[in-house]
């Protein structure tokens, strides 16, 4: 008896998934549950397990491609009389924007005849922009046409760029092209604004000194700087509103939770991770939860609850000695912050008197369609008065 894989739901709003790499080839074995191939969507990385025992006998869709929910992706020769699972699919990253919804009902099956092999939905796409897909180089696997070769060839430009003897080409990942492809959505679609402010974190740094060791050794967590802006962050947004929001044409969405996107720089690329119901946790418990996610998506284990459901976003480029960044908002937010790297600097104190003070800048980026200036002003000069508020003796508990 012959089973037919197909993309499952993989997520809300999720309307397609890339294939990212098949775990089996044809003529192979897998058994019932076993993860059979990792599917690159929106969100994360996911694999899918096989909901039947046997033998893989084709694969309908080439790693590389994209296919919407509901697509063929194998075929499995089944073990009689088995009954096929109902599948929920693990995932281990981030990944790409969802397109146009395509009914499930179009299979996106390779075309198998002639040299330049394309899914309908590439032949579609060339059609529309005119293009002869014998004249284009497939950059995909087997020599593959995606719709990618397509665009790049009817933009008068090569889809893969051939290296010089001075060049190294590195392939675009699944990841890094999602990055690229959601970072310029945002930058052309959000009028980013951009505000920095700078606070005097002098007590906030003695504060974490006397408490670093110690929370260390209770929890195994190192208490960097990033929970205390998290817990400032998320404290402000509750009584900045339009700052936990998002554009939705003729409407502002405000955000009843506050879900904070916290980035991590992994080897993949950047994920951001969302701790939820941020507002409700304390130092130490935005703490707990920012470590535990960054593990989770360094060991490339996120799952796709991990992601989802950010209403906005900190990022810690400080971590990198940065002082000054103008950070892209995550797409569907408001706005994101940037905490920099802590400074030592000269400051002008009680009665002009000259002192050394541990500065900070903290970045905004913000929707100019969602707010005005004004309005990010009175969030950033909230966050800067709860981290100047932060001394010794503070409750980080």
């Amino acid at each position: 008896m012959t089973y037919t894989l197909t993309l499952p739901e993989v997520g809300e709003t999720v309307t397609e998934g890339t294939i990212e790499k098949w775990l089996k080839a044809p003529g192979e074995k897998v058994a019932k549950y076993e993860p059979i191939v990792e599917v690159n969507t929106d969100k994360v990385n996911v694999e899918l397990p096989s909901p039947v025992s046997g033998t893989v006998v084709e694969i309908l869709v080439a790693e590389g491609e994209t296919v919407p929910i509901g697509a063929e992706l194998c075929t499995i020769d089944q073990v009689a009389g088995e009954t096929p699972a109902e599948i929920a699919p693990a995932a281990p990253s981030e990944a790409p924007e969802p397109k146009e919804p395509v009914a499930a009902s179009t299979r996106e099956r390779t075309d198998r005849s002639g040299p330049n092999r394309a899914t309908p939905r590439v032949r579609r796409v060339a059609e529309e922009l005119g293009v002869d897909l014998a004249r284009v180089e497939g950059s995909g696997p087997g020599g593959r046409i995606l719709e990618d070769d397509v665009r790049a060839f009817a933009a008068g430009a090569p889809a893969t760029a051939q290296a010089g003897a001075d060049e190294e080409a590195v392939p675009v990942s699944g990841i890094r092209r999602t990055i690229a492809r959601r970072m310029s959505e945002s930058a052309f679609t959000a009028p980013h604004a951009w505000l920095v402010v700078e606070a005097d974190v002098t007590e906030l740094v003695k504060l974490r000194l006397a408490e670093r060791e110690a929370f260390r050794e209770r929890t195994g967590v190192d208490l960097t700087y990033l929970p205390f802006t998290a817990h400032a962050v998320s404290q402000a947004l509750r009584d900045h509103s339009y700052l936990n929001a998002s554009w939705a044409g003729d409407q502002i969405l405000l955000k009843r939770r506050v879900n904070l996107g916290v980035a991590v720089a992994t080897d993949r690329g950047l994920l951001v991770p969302v701790v939820k119901d941020a507002d409700r946790l304390s130092v130490a418990g935005l703490a707990l939860a920012m470590s535990e996610l960054g593990e989770k998506a360094r060991d490339n284990k996120l799952q796709l609850d991990d992601v989802q459901g950010g209403t906005f976003t900190v990022d810690n480029t400080g971590a990198f000695g940065s002082i000054v960044s103008m950070p892209i908002i995550n797409l569907g937010q408001a706005a994101i912050i940037s905490l920099e790297a802590i400074t030592k600097q000269p400051a002008v104190v009680e009665d002009d008197a000259i002192a050394v003070r541990d500065v900070v800048n903290l970045c905004l980026s913000f929707d100019h369609r969602i707010l005005d200036g004004h309005q990010a002003g009175a969030f950033l000069t909230d966050v800067k008065s709860r981290l100047e508020a932060f001394a010794p003796g503070s409750d980080i508990d």
